[in-house]
């Protein structure tokens, strides 16, 4: 007998988000990084993301400045990081053109026009391809910056594939980019109310989903149900995934899901005092309330917490300051 018997339709399943910086429009052609960039530095498409003190050099508030190799004068090809091809054509870079990335000191970045962009303030106003080069930069840059020496002979390590590897000198081993994955999730109850937390470092009023990194030899659903537990006192059960978003600060890879109160258990939560002071329960029209008057501060549009916020709540929430 085919089909689903009368009583026992299940709910579809909901097409998965897509957070802000889960977005590119870049093809990473690691084969490329083979080469290195001194050959790239020949091709006029090539163009250079530069980056400061953690923010990228923006031609406006809303789009990357993208320079020509010779705009920054003499360039080192070892310090140059190869992040991919354009996939389609723009005004400031053609489809197929090469883009590195730069890291630049003080001096060097006071010599350069345009404005220093925070990707957490920018990323959700930034076109999918702006989105995917700052975030991919920002996240290599952050692993070179502790990742100069081996962690086995102490040796200053050397740079490969284009920025893509570091290499002890006196092993020859190869040591790669880490990421490391974090669950965040949105605990929900039977009347579909959803569970908030408050962080102890937080300033006053601000909160956002539940989340913890991902222990070795875990799974990720194991990870919901163990961080769920530790940090707020209650069992859920049945994680359902919604969505990921890279996270570079300084290495995450942010893997959102949906649970539910498990069915006979408590849905009073306790705070572990350690990571979070504060939880509490909202319903959709209590936390549009919340959010409008400046009662409660949620993330950043930004960030994979507010995109499943607001996906939960079937809208935008309207509210008074970003984090």
């Amino acid at each position: 007998m085919s089909g689903t018997a009368a009583g026992d339709e299940r709910p579809a399943r909901r097409p998965p988000i897509a957070p802000a910086l889960s977005r590119s429009d870049l093809d990473r052609d690691y084969l490329a990084r083979v080469t290195g960039p001194a050959e790239l530095l020949e091709d006029p498409r090539t163009r250079v993301v530069v980056l400061h003190a953690g923010r990228a050099l923006g031609a406006s508030p809303e789009r990357l400045a993208l320079l020509a190799p010779d705009d920054l004068g003499d360039l080192d090809p070892d310090e140059l990081v190869f992040l991919g091809r354009a996939r389609s054509d723009g005004a400031d870079l053609p489809a197929g053109g090469a883009v590195l990335s730069l890291v630049v000191d003080q001096e060097r970045a006071e010599q350069l026009e345009g404005s220093w962009l925070d990707l957490r303030a920018v990323g959700s106003v930034l076109d999918p391809r702006d989105a995917g080069l700052f975030t991919q930069a920002l996240a290599l840059a952050n692993w070179h910056a502790t990742s100069a020496y081996s962690p086995v002979t102490g040796r200053s390590l050397g740079t490969a594939q284009a920025g893509w590897v570091r290499v002890d000198p006196d092993t020859g081993r190869e040591h790669y980019p880490r990421t490391d994955p974090a669950v965040i999730v949105a605990v929900l109850d039977d009347a579909d109310r959803i569970l908030l937390g408050a962080n102890v470092a937080w300033g006053e009023n601000r909160f956002s989903l539940l989340a913890g990194f991902v222990e070795p030899g875990e799974s990720l659903e194991a990870a919901v149900v163990r961080e769920i537990y530790e940090e707020a006192g209650v069992v859920v059960t049945d994680p359902e995934y919604r969505g990921s978003q890279p996270w570079p600060f300084p290495a995450s890879l942010m893997l959102g899901f949906e649970a539910r109160i498990a069915e006979g258990t408590s849905t009073e939560p306790r705070p572990d005092g350690t990571e979070l002071r504060e939880l509490r329960w909202f319903t959709r029209d209590e936390l549009t309330a919340a959010a409008a008057s400046g009662e409660v501060t949620l993330p950043g549009p930004t960030s994979i917490a507010r995109a499943i916020i607001d996906d939960w709540h079937g809208g935008v929430l309207a509210d008074r300051v970003d984090w």
